[in-house]
């Protein structure tokens, strides 16, 4: 087996040139069919002194006369990109660090985004969800195509047991459409207390504090008293190296850079949406996240610049005056029976709480299609029904209409719709207490 060290940078780029030339998308591109196969799985290293992306060419295990393809739809997205992550960087830090903003440029574009209205189209990024959880050919994979079942892969993103942050990376058969697949949560497992970290730092009120006997569960010291907790303590804790957004952001930094004209999409289930979402914010990426605990309150402690929402004429009427909310291309899937994106599974007697997770947030970015399970399928509220296998066997894939929540009238697949007057961690307070207690 050979080094991950050993693999460089180069190999990338090698694959990358052997596979062809990017198409510059139109400015206002047409809705179309995109046919993909499967291409890289990625590991990031820790070493900030080389290069972060190492990967391997799967089409070299392929058999050439029968390459496995499945379509997807896409069509016209709008989405607002910072005129250079460099800006944005620098406003986030800026603002962290001083509290102090920074204008950020923001540069519209119409891309080639998913088809979010299109059932199949789900159900593929979905099973691509699902798939950054296992290697190919191996229990739960989902299969897009018979022939993926036979792909020898090289396991990078698999053989550190300490870094945690794995997936998948596909591409369409014209190198036009990238979409990067991130791994969610596994409860046991190599990576399961680096992702349990993570939860707990992204979606809790305050440092996974649930209660007074999580004193010595806590994943930071921003607890100060009476339901009270340190902003600038919080935010400081978000961005350590070993959370997930950083990783992330150095990975589609140099995807962006490989394929600079190629439309680059993001999806993961769980804790994967969440960062595919976080990372779409920030790159003005569309993002599909299924599952995913909300991270509204996890961008605002990250400090991440984010595009202002449309003026006062809303560019969604039927949705109401969104001007309050960002534009970002980010869209959550979810059911009403799965707790999780819902921010029900909370307080010390949850199973949530019973496995060591602070799951307490619920308000998310973008817009969300929620299916009605409980009131089309009779589901009930449960924990096991937020696994991704319930979501694409048992949600996307069945055939039929859903309660679309207006005036009864009914959808293949329910209208994504932004989340507003939402609010997270009411009970708590929120300012600088740990500066307050030093003063005194």
């Amino acid at each position: 087996m050979l080094s991950l060290h050993f693999i460089t940078f180069t190999s990338f780029l090698l694959a990358a040139s052997v596979l062809g030339s990017e198409t510059t998308p139109s400015n206002t591109p047409a809705s179309t069919t995109l046919t993909f196969n499967p291409l890289l799985q990625y590991h990031i290293t820790q070493d900030r002194h080389t290069q972060h992306l190492l990967a391997g060419d799967y089409n070299s295990a392929i058999d050439r006369d029968t390459p496995p393809t499945y379509t997807l739809k896409a069509r016209p997205t709008t989405v607002y990109r910072p005129s250079s992550f460099e800006a944005v960087e620098k406003a986030r830090l800026r603002s962290l660090h001083h509290a102090q903003s920074e204008p950020v440029e923001w540069v519209e574009q119409v891309v080639h985004g998913p088809d979010i209205e299109d059932r199949h189209t789900l159900v593929q990024l979905a099973r691509m969800a699902g798939d950054a959880y296992q290697l190919p050919g191996r229990k739960n994979w989902y299969d897009i195509d018979p022939s993926w079942n036979i792909n020898a892969s090289f396991p990078f993103g698999w053989e550190d047991d300490e870094d945690g942050f794995r997936g998948f990376v596909f591409r369409s058969h014209d190198n036009d459409t990238i979409v990067l697949s991130i791994k969610g949560t596994t409860l046991q497992g190599p990576t399961s207390k680096k992702d349990k970290y993570n939860d707990n730092l992204l979606f809790s009120c305050c440092c996974a504090r649930v209660d007074f006997t999580w004193i010595f569960s806590t994943v930071c010291d921003c607890y100060s008293s009476s339901w009270r907790c340190d902003d600038t303590c919080l935010s400081d804790a978000l961005i350590q190296d070993s959370l997930f957004y950083s990783t992330g952001v150095d990975l589609v930094y140099n995807l962006t850079s490989l394929y600079p004209s190629a439309n680059v999409w993001l999806v993961g289930h769980s804790l994967g949406g969440a960062i595919a979402s976080l990372l779409g914010s920030t790159f003005g990426l569309p993002a599909v996240a299924f599952e995913s605990p909300g991270e509204r309150l996890a961008a605002k402690r990250l400090h991440l610049p984010l595009p202002p929402g449309p003026p006062p004429r809303s560019l969604h009427p039927e949705d109401g005056n969104t001007n309050a909310l960002p534009r970002v291309p980010v869209t959550h899937v979810y059911h009403n029976a799965d707790p999780i994106p819902q921010g029900a599974c909370t307080g010390i007697l949850s199973p949530c709480a019973q496995a060591g997770y602070a799951l307490e947030t619920h308000c998310h970015l973008g817009r969300s299609i929620v299916y009605d399970t409980v009131g089309r399928l009779g589901w009930r509220v449960d924990v096991r029904k937020h696994v991704i296998k319930e979501m694409i066997l048992n949600v996307l894939e069945v055939e039929g209409q859903w309660p679309d929540d207006e005036e009864g009238k009914e959808r293949e697949v329910p209208r994504a719709k932004e989340e507003l007057d939402c609010v997270d961690c009411f009970k708590w307070e929120f300012g600088d207490f740990k500066d307050a207690v030093l003063l005194n």
